[in-house]
């Protein structure tokens, strides 16, 4: 008898862990920090309320009832009308048919009159900044309009300044979500969708793409960077800058490797010959705290294993492993650590 209820502890432990999973970590709709995200939880927490009194008036109609009926007794079926009985239809067409629609309509006209317009992307002529968000197979490309800017899955927003955010695809749908600061916007194929972000307070704040797009959809991350105004006005001076020259012999060796085979194929590198366009732009990559789309650190080590074996970190994705080592690697990886 023991193991059976062993193995009912065990079957209600792991449903319990399954919802958990996804509560906390680093994309949480309900820790709000803007006031758009706070409009969508505190309607979330609205909701939720009501939900949990719509259950419990039917769990107390149902207690009521029954309490009722095995009063009465079971089998006192009469015929003819029965004592309460046009009470009960009105608590019935009250509870059962008025009060959802009241609440639905109630929730229909906060949601779709009110939240949405506090979510919504403003015009352009009210926004002091645009940036242009593409969405690839499975990647991020960041453009800031107006300037040389271009950067990959890292996008950089000065606080409390209100940013008009145009999301686009290079291929098929994709969702631009960033929990903590809005509500989530597809990206269909030939048109572009808007969406507002403006952070309450300086951070790092993960975003995601929430549909489904193919074999590395759980892999197409991204993360925003909300920096005060003069910071973010320094780190997009940096970023319109070209590419530093190579420092030393290997990264030397480095660049010619890299301008002399297929990367600058499918890679762009401002200031160079390199001007590919179905990979990330490279040009300040040192820079960026992640690579392949906040799938791996930007580190050394991680960078040799991106270029040797990318297809086992992120299997599907358009860059293919090469067959390098040695000098020709490590002059890959410095020339590729030196573009900051």
């Amino acid at each position: 008898m023991k193991a059976p209820r062993r193995d009912r502890r065990f079957a209600l432990l792991v449903l319990a862990v399954v919802p958990l999973a996804g509560c906390g970590g680093s994309q949480n709709s309900l820790a709000p920090h803007s006031h758009q995200a706070r409009d969508i939880a505190n309607l979330f927490w609205w909701m939720m309320g009501g939900a949990w009194i719509g259950l419990g008036l039917v769990v107390v109609l149902l207690l009521w009832s029954w309490k009722r009926r095995k009063r009465r007794g079971f089998g006192d079926d009469v015929e003819g009308e029965k004592p309460g009985e046009k009470r009960s239809w009105y608590a019935v067409i009250g509870l059962g048919i008025v009060m959802p629609i009241v609440v639905i309509s109630t929730l229909f006209v906060i949601s779709d009159l009110f939240v949405i317009k506090t979510t919504q992307a403003p015009a352009s002529t009210t926004t002091r900044l645009t940036v242009k968000v593409i969405g690839h197979q499975w990647w991020w490309e960041v453009r800031y309009p107006g300037t040389n800017a271009v950067t990959a899955n890292e996008l950089h927003i000065p606080v409390r300044t209100p940013v008009r955010i145009e999301v686009t695809t290079a291929d098929v749908i994709h969702s631009f979500w960033v929990p903590e600061l809005n509500r989530k916007i597809d990206t269909i194929p030939g048109r572009a969708n808007l969406v507002e972000l403006d952070a309450d307070r300086p951070g790092r704040y993960r975003g995601q793409c929430a549909e489904f797009c193919g074999l590395q959809h759980a892999h197409m991350a991204m993360e925003v960077f909300v920096d005060e105004p003069s910071a973010f006005r320094r780190w997009l001076a940096r970023e319109e800058q070209p590419a530093s020259e190579p420092s030393g012999t290997l990264a030397s060796d480095g660049e010619r490797l890299f301008l002399n085979g297929p990367c600058s194929s499918c890679h762009a590198i401002r200031g160079t010959d390199a001007d590919g366009f179905t990979g990330p732009d490279l040009t300040h990559l040192a820079s960026r705290s992640t690579l392949a789309a906040v799938t791996i650190p930007n580190d050394r080590e991680s960078l040799h294993e991106w270029i040797v074996d990318s297809q086992h970190i992120k299997p599907g994705n358009q860059m293919p492993n090469f067959n390098v080592s040695g000098h020709k690697l490590d002059a890959l990886v410095a020339y590729l650590e030196g573009l900051k």
